[in-house]
């Protein structure tokens, strides 16, 4: 194979037609750029043959074409997490977009269209200066591929609906090496299943284009801290107060040791964490979303509070990505499930207590996704519980990977009984055969299968990473 390549690729790592670069395995830089294409520390020990860096949309049409001309299964990354590393694949080619990144707003349409490797840190400010928001990733780092292609549960994802709801046109490249758009007139199966199938989509796409929404006028933010033996009694009633709250405000759960600013006890403790999050009109009105947690007698329990917090989506994703510093080794999963949050979050506190590193932690959303059909519909994103939670194993020292990753399948082995599906945006698919599939509701795994076979009979594009 290596030979066939290298017929095909002249001097400088490059090809006809291909104005990027192309890296194969054996090239003095291909240990750089293979480490370069996971920001994950912690690398899964998978080589492609091939990576070619595409500097345009001309150059995925092109890379697609030359891997069906050389049986190479092709997989694709745009710059996030994936945790579990899905773009990195033994053998085949890695196509990489972190060079598509183009973003342009226009604000009399209320629209966007952006590459895949735009971040949210970059998108927000844009949208800002325009009065406009999206429902970027929690994390400003991650790049808008990934993150609509797997649904995309983000901020103010209650009232807005998950992000790839708001994506109402794609331009893609499909398995013959043919560039089109989808939108609800073309391809609109196409666009269904980018609406959600994440790393296994059946081809590549190199535009976005979004439906933006106004910017709330007001954003705040009240915290409080339990010290986990209260831990299934408060996550319990942060539930059922959220059912109270509007859908403009966001709830989320955090178990971890307790932050340098909240307490001066060595070692610091492990701590239940709630934030909620107002989007409104005006700080007046924020306020009174969040007095339901206020003026609740639990509230008085609470180790710590910051109350009446204002806040700004760029700050918001600054705070989020303290929890994931770069460099870092990071191992995580996810269970969707009927059980209540408290049940889910009761079975883990001895794991969080007992974690390895004290930077690993348990996230779970509060109501994570809106139950609003109207919101749901024309998607392959699949929203499978009324919990959910995420398990982060966090760790610096490569001496302490299997102890840390062993300490994740714990976890994930404590609540697993009570799940009902995983979110492929998380979920570790090399846990278990079954993890892909029991991400999606039956009938959209089917549909999702369906679509495969039709768009890329021969399995030019790789499918879901499995163990």
């Amino acid at each position: 194979m290596f030979r066939v390549l290298e017929s095909a690729i002249c001097a400088h790592g490059h090809s006809r037609g291909i104005e990027g670069t192309l890296v194969r395995r054996g090239d003095a830089d291909y240990d750089a750029v293979w480490a370069s294409m996971l920001w994950n520390g912690l690398k899964p020990r998978r080589f492609p043959e091939l990576i070619v860096r595409a500097a345009c949309e001309q150059d995925v049409v092109e890379a697609v074409r030359l891997a069906r001309s050389h049986g190479l299964c092709v997989a694709v990354r745009s710059g996030g997490h994936s945790w579990c590393g899905s773009p990195l694949r033994s053998d085949g080619m890695l196509i990489d977009l972190s060079r598509l990144r183009r973003c342009e707003v226009d604000p009399a349409a209320g629209t966007a269209f952006v590459q895949p490797a735009v971040t949210g840190d970059e998108l927000v400010p844009r949208l800002v200066e325009h009065g406009l928001a999206f429902p970027v990733g929690h994390c400003g780092s991650v790049a808008v591929g990934g993150y609509l292609l797997s649904g995309g549960l983000g901020w103010n994802s209650r009232a807005l609906g998950p992000a790839c709801r708001s994506v109402y046109e794609i331009e893609a490249v499909t398995a013959d090496g043919e560039a089109i758009r989808c939108n609800e007139d073309e391809h609109p199966e196409l666009l269904w299943a980018a609406r959600g199938a994440g790393p296994g989509f059946f081809a590549v796409v190199t535009g976005f284009r979004l439906r933006l929404h106004r910017h709330p006028g007001a954003i705040s933010s009240i915290t409080y801290g339990f010290p986990l033996a209260d831990v299934e009694e408060a996550a319990n009633w942060a539930a059922e107060t959220a059912r109270e709250l509007q859908p403009t405000v966001e709830s989320t759960l955090v178990m971890a040791t307790a932050s340098p600013d909240t307490t001066a006890l060595s070692p610091r403790p492990k701590v239940l964490t709630l934030t909620a999050t107002a989007f409104a009109d005006s700080s007046d009105e924020a306020a009174g979303l969040l007095r339901p947690l206020e003026s609740s007698p639990f509230a008085k329990r609470a180790l710590f509070r910051d109350t009446d917090a204002p806040a700004s989506l760029c700050a918001l994703n600054h705070a989020s990505a303290s929890f994931w510093p770069p460099q870092g080794r990071y191992a995580a999963d996810t269970l969707w499930s009927q059980a209540p949050v408290g049940t889910l979050l009761s079975r883990l506190r001895d794991t969080i207590e007992n974690a390895p590193s004290d930077d690993s932690l348990v996230l779970a959303p509060v109501s994570p996704a809106s139950q609003d059909e109207d919101l749901l519909g024309d998607m392959a994103f699949s929203v499978l519980g009324e919990s959910y939670v995420v398990p982060y194993a966090v760790w610096d020292d490569p001496a302490d990977d299997g102890v840390n990753t062993r300490w994740l399948r714990s976890a994930m082995s404590s609540v697993e009984p009570l799940g009902t599906g995983h979110y492929i945006a998380e979920s570790d698919l090399t846990a278990d055969p079954s993890r892909a599939e029991r991400s999606f509701a039956p009938d959209h795994w089917q549909r999702l299968q369906t679509l495969r076979a039709r768009y890329d009979p021969y399995g030019v594009f790789h499918s879901y990473l499995t163990p």
